[in-house]
């Protein structure tokens, strides 16, 4: 698992996929905190990194499937999927090295948005005028957030040899868990307390339920529950290959 880790570590790195991540995360974020004055937080009013937590899930929908579509997806359609499974390392090794070689890239571009927390806190009136538990909890959810969607984005590149289509299924399965559930919750087909069932089945609820500052138990378990289910059901789709 750790071979594999350094060497999915070292492709992001010895080209510019790593980089490119990196900083259109950053730049992205960047301009709509700073720069645009309808979304500015130097404009908001009062301090906060709301806004800060409300785009970058938007940003990590598109960015960590790019990042995962050529994880299994490449090397299907290059032939090394067959030189890698005949290493000495289990199918469930392999993917775990993955996961947590694209996790480690998301993680590297979340590190430098603590300026942010430091530029707001900073301008606060009074200083340090801001809520540090809820910014805590929102990064705690972006982490899981993270989680999730990465382990989504390796099995849809699992499933096909092209690394496109790896993309595409990432986009629209990460997008459905993560506001498809709202949009169910949100039609006038259910009653008493189906919606709120049906909305806290999405992703979106719970990293929400993050962002208020109290690390629930059910919200961590329910993004580790997520993200280990799209974990085995790439291994058994790499598993397809002995059948």
């Amino acid at each position: 698992m750790t071979a594999i880790f350094r060497k999915e570590i070292n492709a992001f790195f010895s080209s510019l996929i790593g980089y490119v991540v990196i900083a259109v995360f950053l730049v992205v974020t960047g301009l709509f905190l700073f720069v645009f004055p309808e979304t500015s937080l130097l404009t908001y009013g009062y301090a906060t990194l709301g806004p800060f937590f409300t785009l970058a899930p938007n940003i990590l929908l598109f960015l960590i499937p790019a990042v995962c579509m050529r994880a299994f997806a490449e090397e299907r359609q290059t032939g090394a999927i067959e030189l890698l499974v005949t290493r000495p390392l289990r199918d469930v090794e392999i993917v775990l090295g993955k996961f947590l070689a694209c996790l480690a890239l998301v993680v590297i571009a979340l590190l430098p948005t603590g300026l942010y927390y430091f530029t707001i806190y900073q301008l606060g009136a009074p200083e340090g005028n801001i809520d540090v538990g809820g910014t805590i909890g929102s990064y705690v959810g972006l982490l899981f957030l993270s989680m999730a969607f990465v382990a989504i984005g390796l099995f849809a590149s699992s499933l096909t040899s092209n690394q496109i289509v790896g993309f595409l299924l990432a986009l629209a399965l990460t997008f459905w868990c993560y506001f498809g559930f709202d949009y169910l919750a949100s039609l006038p087909v259910f009653y008493g307390n189906g919606d709120a069932f049906i909305s806290g089945l999405g992703m979106e609820d719970h990293f929400r339920s993050l962002g208020r500052g109290l690390i629930d138990s059910r919200d961590v378990v329910y993004f580790l529950s997520i993200t280990a289910f799209f974990l085995l059901l790439t291994v058994l789709s790499l598993e397809r290959r002995k059948w």
